[in-house]
């Protein structure tokens, strides 16, 4: 490529690059003056679709809008061609945590056959939806699971999960005995205060649910997911 044609690519690039600036700021000057108590946006960033636009918020908050900032969609973007949810697939890597990073001196493992797969998961002893996870995860084998306490439901929730925490015996088979059966510990105490670092830890990484899975390759899946589903996330993870 001779110096002529290097010079206009540059310059073809460049405007590409201004149009894209000006096309953002149109967006972000016709959403503030329209809705100025919409939350600040983090990213706006074009989608597959011609002419449409993702608008990022509150880190992995989507919504999306045409070029001129004229309308505004709320909703999940699905590609029929290969029948892929593209705004959950999008939230799933903003939301992604480095299952490095997770304090895991502050939970506890229930360790199944050879142990060899990973998920750390946050529960709530109260969470009706986290007791159902539970009776359907015993039937995933080979895996090791590390266990966050997260007392956000209200109620007896810090005081059961401090009696779990505080056992005497083993506080993986504490939280099973009371998930899965019912069978609440008697009452202990202890230095507990790792529960309230699992809820400033929550808190900085926007787990705003239980149960939260957090999978090796930091895939954060929220809800109640059926075993078969954790099966094809552990395989994922590998």
């Amino acid at each position: 490529m001779n110096f002529l044609n290097r010079s206009l690519v540059a310059l073809v690039l460049a405007a590409a690059g201004l149009s894209a600036f000006a096309q953002e700021a149109t967006i972000r000057k016709a959403l503030a003056e329209r809705y100025p108590n919409l939350p600040k946006i983090d990213e706006i960033s074009k989608t597959p679709v011609p002419g449409l636009y993702e608008i990022r918020l509150n880190h992995s908050d989507i919504m999306y809008s045409d070029e001129s900032g004229n309308f505004l969609i709320q909703g999940n973007l699905i590609d029929t061609r290969t029948k892929t949810d593209l705004t959950e697939e999008r939230q799933s890597k903003l939301t992604e945590i480095d299952f490095k990073d997770l304090p895991l001196k502050d939970s506890f493992t229930i360790v199944r056959g050879n142990g060899k797969r990973k998920v750390a998961v946050f529960e709530d002893p109260n969470c009706g939806y986290c007791k159902r996870f539970e009776r359907d995860l015993t039937k995933v084998d080979n895996v090791t699971i590390h266990v966050f306490l997260y007392p956000i439901l209200g109620g007896d929730s810090p005081e059961k999960s401090r009696n779990i925490w505080c056992t005497k015996g083993d506080k993986g088979k504490a939280f099973l005995d009371w998930m899965t059966r019912d069978v609440m510990p008697p009452a202990a105490t202890c230095d507990a205060t790792a529960l309230g670092r699992n809820l400033e830890f929550g808190k900085k990484a926007r787990i705003t649910g239980t149960p939260t899975l957090i999978f090796a390759n930091g895939t954060r899946v929220p809800g109640a997911v059926g075993a078969d589903r954790v099966e094809k996330l552990l395989a994922d993870a590998k």
